[in-house]
């Protein structure tokens, strides 16, 4: 017999394609939006996210009993804030640059739609184990996305992977940039990475018909 069930394991799967936490509920746009320029921060930034969201639906899965129905939004915004300073202080301790990059921004998952939305929706109402497989799996489902817009966004707005030359060098003109390819700076901006989220949303929809609202 396996470890997880397939109920279970569809805790996990089933964000990661047709219940993504971006594409299909529209939730955690912001930092979509914010810091996607860098696929390095991206993944960070999912890294961070796993962790709050899969440690923070356990916690709130084990008090689900004793925490009073009028305080619950406080109680879970004090465990997501306690989680996220852990996130904030090990990002300075050993990524200083990169907790620069990310800022306000690690801050701001105390306010993610996906966590707040998980705690209230999944973990109030199920055991430990379930809310800890439904946090890994949205919190992948959304590392994903943020993955996939980093990566486009940096490959073709600064011709780099984790901030190391893939094209070529735009200034000494090898690589892809010896043909005339110049980096979009566009891809960079904010707005770009709206385009790309809704270009997966297109492919994922048209993939699955099922997915497409009537």
């Amino acid at each position: 017999m396996g470890l997880l069930s397939k109920k279970d394991a569809k805790l996990i799967t089933d964000p990661l394609a047709d219940n993504n936490p971006i594409t299909i509920q529209v939730l955690g746009i912001c930092s979509a939006l914010a810091i996607t320029a860098e696929l390095k921060a991206s993944l960070v930034m999912g890294i961070a996210v796993l962790f709050v969201l899969s440690v923070g639906n356990v916690v709130i899965s084990l008090m689900r009993n004793i925490i009073p129905s009028k305080i619950r939004i406080i109680v879970q915004l004090i465990v997501v804030a306690a989680l996220v300073i852990v996130v904030d202080q090990v990002l300075k301790a050993f990524a200083y640059e990169l907790s620069k990059t990310l800022s306000v921004f690690v801050g701001l998952i105390i306010t993610n739609c996906i966590i707040m939305g998980r705690f209230e929706a999944f973990a109030l109402a199920n055991g430990p184990w379930k809310s800890f497989l439904d946090g890994i799996g949205n919190a992948l489902g959304y590392a994903v996305i943020l993955i996939i817009v980093g990566f486009f966004r940096e490959l073709l707005g600064s011709g780099t992977l984790f901030g190391i030359p893939v094209l070529g060098d735009p200034i000494e003109k090898t690589g892809v940039y010896a043909i005339g390819y110049e980096n979009n700076g566009f891809m960079l901006m904010p707005p770009m990475a709206l385009i790309v989220v809704g270009l997966i949303i297109w492919v994922q929809r048209s993939r699955n018909k099922a997915l497409i609202e009537d």
